[in-house]
This record gives structure tokens, sequence and C-alpha cells, in this order.
């Protein structure tokens, strides 16, 4: 056996053939893998939005201008929280996922540790109150202390 046709065994063997060059790989539905990754970078999206609600008045001890940025979020967050609405990201999420072909709820990393934080089993209109009221006075202690820390001169 030649080297050319040695090395073009190799290829043919379907275990040793990089995933990229197989034939199968190139479908007319190259774009499904595309929608799961973006149904996962819309939950991380998501996660970040609700910590920056959640937290956003810490980072206006060290940024004072966030400030701009994090009230109309906090307003979003607690008018999303106390009339029951659905945030957007959610059916977009959930979307992409459906036309990648999943679940819309896997159990790999972002199923399993990120979708809990987003969507407790247990959420009722009472418990998205709760975690609305929550998030009013976190930030309401936060923005009370940044207040009062900067009219003192601290």
């Amino acid at each position: 056996m030649s080297l050319g046709a040695a090395s073009l065994a190799i290829y043919k063997t379907p275990n040793i053939v990089p995933f990229a060059f197989r034939p199968e790989y190139y479908t007319t539905d190259m774009h499904v893998p595309v929608y799961g990754l973006l149904g996962d970078l819309i939950v991380v999206l998501h996660l970040s939005f609700v910590l920056f609600v959640l937290f956003g008045g810490l980072v206006a001890f060290w940024k004072p201008r966030i400030v701009w940025l994090h009230l109309p979020a906090l307003a979003w967050g607690t008018a999303v929280e106390f009339s029951g609405w659905i945030c957007p990201l959610t059916p977009l999420e959930q979307r992409l996922r459906s036309k990648a072909g999943t679940p819309a709820y896997d159990s790999d990393f972002i199923g399993q540790y990120v979708f809990p934080l987003l969507y407790p089993t247990t959420l009722t209109s009472d418990v998205q109150f709760i975690m609305g009221l929550i998030v009013v006075v976190v930030n309401g202690t936060i923005y009370g202390w940044l207040l009062w820390s900067t009219r003192r001169g601290y």
C-alpha cells in the first residue's frame, strides 16, 4: 500500500475521521446547533439581567453612573414580578430550543444549574410577588444606604 492510499484509508475509518470532515455533518440543518447555543446564551443573558436587577445597586457604590442603567432594569424586573408577566427572553429562549430540536430544559449544565434559578418549580403568583418584594427591599436598602452615605460624605 502506498503512502497516499494509507492516509486515505485512515480517513475512511469512521471513528478516526474528524467530525467536520464527515459527510453527515454537512446537512441542510447546519443551523440547528446554532439555535441551541443561542438558547443557552439567552439563558445566561437572562440570569445576568436577574442578578443585575437584584444586586445592581451594589455596583452603584463602585460606579455611580450605573444607577441610570439599573433603575430602568429594576423597574422592569419588579413590574414583571408584581404583574405576573412573562419576560420576553423566556419565550425567545424556548423558541430557539424548539428550533434546535431539543427540549426546552435539558439536563446539561445550563439546564441543571441555571434553569432552577430562573424557573423554580414552585413558582406561583404568590411566590412571584414575594420575589418582587425581595427585589424592592434589597435595592431599597442598598439605595437608601448609598444616599445616606453620600449625604454624610463617606
